[in-house]
């Protein structure tokens, strides 16, 4: 349809209308940070950390410098997780995801570029022109909804990406408990089998000599080999768990080199208090919070669908048209798609679906949620229960009875057989509270995770090791 325009207010006002919506609409632009800021804000307020981006050249030698620098010395947990920060490949992979969600809500805050069209017509002695500007009205309606829509989707990745750096520094935490463990287990298993060598040596000279049992000199050769194959199942799980951390911190080359403590550090004075520790993940959990945002967005959007329902296309041309001996014509046409066959009810059904299953899977989600805390708090309490256990009772009796029975020996109240075996048992002891000692860590950098997002599962307490039950057998 087309309507002639005479008046000249409504000649001037309209191109006028258009090029000013076409200005406003370019004012939305891209950020200095890309959203980083407010993803270093979260994790520094939770956590002390805030991640890098490395986007050039310069920024990745700036990271290479500071990874030699904290690779310089011994490798702590602090500096295992600035490492991963800087280093992880998987981690920049993620915190691209801001510059693309950024760019969607950049794009959803521009119009549709306008259109021109240009006809020329010739015949019978008759020369016409027609030149038509296309503006998309319809992108002009809705540009404020879709732009909240894609706000809404921006600060939900901004909290997406938070809750990975987050899971990420625990996880570089985790890597590192679990090599210092391997090799303080290594470290000690070397002295189980030194005490079998001893063993199996003295079995093999006094059963020489005849004051020794053809059965116990083969028990002692036994216990030899058997601790050597479990010296070399330990050398391989701390072969493994250095790996592990290389992956996690990004390293590799000659910066696989890193040096670790000899031992794990101190159980915690205090643990946590299961109420505030339930408070803090029900108002700081960032998987809940981006699924309500999600939420939210979804309700926006279920408006918007109702609200083009019937008007989904709509149009405006600016017509100026010239005709040889006739005069010149202005005027506009407008464009819309009448709803015959297609009333839109499918997409507002569709939409609708949408949003009730999302307001079910954030009711899941919280209901999850809180289970995951108190699951992931009882491996904390019980991992400290049994790492303390061993540090205040086990291994303090152990220690009292080997030196007994060393007293008791240079008395000459037991044999030497007596004492080793009491050794034996000893180290088996220190072995089992390294592992309760390691799982504690774990299961503390789990709960973290959990406190901030979707949890790693339950805590498992392990059995005592190979090495101590086949000690108790002595």
């Amino acid at each position: 349809m087309t309507q002639s325009i005479s008046q000249k207010g409504m000649r001037i006002r309209l191109p006028l209308l258009l090029l000013g919506t076409t200005v406003l609409a370019g004012c939305a632009s891209f950020s200095q940070d890309g959203g980083l800021d407010k993803v270093a804000s979260i994790t520094r307020e939770r956590q002390g950390i805030a991640p890098q981006t490395i986007k050039t050249e310069q920024d990745g030698e700036n990271a290479g410098a500071e990874v030699k620098r904290l690779l310089n010395g011994q490798l702590d947990a602090e500096r295992a997780v600035k490492i991963a920060l800087l280093n992880n490949r998987g981690l920049q992979a993620s915190l691209a995801d801001l510059g693309i969600a950024e760019a969607d809500l950049v794009q959803a805050g521009r119009l549709r570029n306008p259109g021109f069209t240009f006809a020329r017509l010739e015949g019978g002695g008759e020369r016409e022109y027609e030149r038509k500007f296309l503006f998309d009205l319809m992108g002009l309606l809705t540009l404020s909804t879709r732009s909240e829509i894609e706000q809404r989707r921006f600060q939900a990745t901004q909290l997406r990406v938070a809750e990975e750096v987050m899971r990420l520094a625990q996880a570089a935490r985790q890597a590192w408990f679990e090599a210092v463990a391997a090799r303080q287990a290594a470290r000690y298993q070397e002295d189980v089998l030194a005490a079998a060598e001893a063993g199996a040596m003295l079995a093999k000279r006094m059963a020489d000599v005849g004051n020794f049992s053809r059965q116990r000199q083969q028990r002692e050769q036994l216990f030899q080999a058997e601790t050597r194959a479990e010296l070399t199942r330990v050398r391989l799980t701390e072969s493994a768990a250095r790996e592990r951390l290389a992956r996690v911190l990004g390293l590799s080359g000659a910066q696989r080199g890193f040096t670790l403590p000899d031992r794990l550090p101190d159980l915690p004075a205090s643990l946590m208090e299961e109420k505030a520790v339930l408070q803090r993940a029900m108002d700081g959990r960032l998987d809940l919070d981006v699924a309500k945002r999600e939420l939210d967005g979804l309700a926006k959007s279920l408006g918007l669908v109702k609200a083009t329902r019937f008007v989904n296309v709509l149009e405006v041309s600016y017509l100026n048209n010239n005709v040889s001996g006739q005069p010149h014509a202005r005027g506009y046409e407008i464009e819309l798609s009448l709803p015959i066959f297609d009333w839109g009810g499918a997409r507002t059904i569709k939409a609708e679906a949408l949003y009730t299953q999302a307001m079910h899977r954030v009711a899941e989600l919280a209901v999850n949620a809180e289970s995951e805390v108190r699951d992931a708090y009882a491996g904390y309490r019980a991992a400290h229960e049994l790492a303390a256990s061993y540090r205040d009772e086990i291994v303090p009796l152990r220690k009292s009875l080997s030196e007994e029975a060393l007293l008791r020996y240079n008395g000459m109240l037991i044999g030497v057989w007596d004492l080793l075996a009491d050794t034996r048992s000893q180290v088996a002891a220190v072995n089992a509270a390294i592992q309760a000692q390691k799982e504690f860590w774990v299961a503390e950098s789990n709960l973290q995770i959990t406190l901030n997002g979707r949890g790693a599962g339950a805590m498992t307490i392990s059995k005592s090791t190979p090495a101590a039950e086949a000690a108790g057998g002595h």
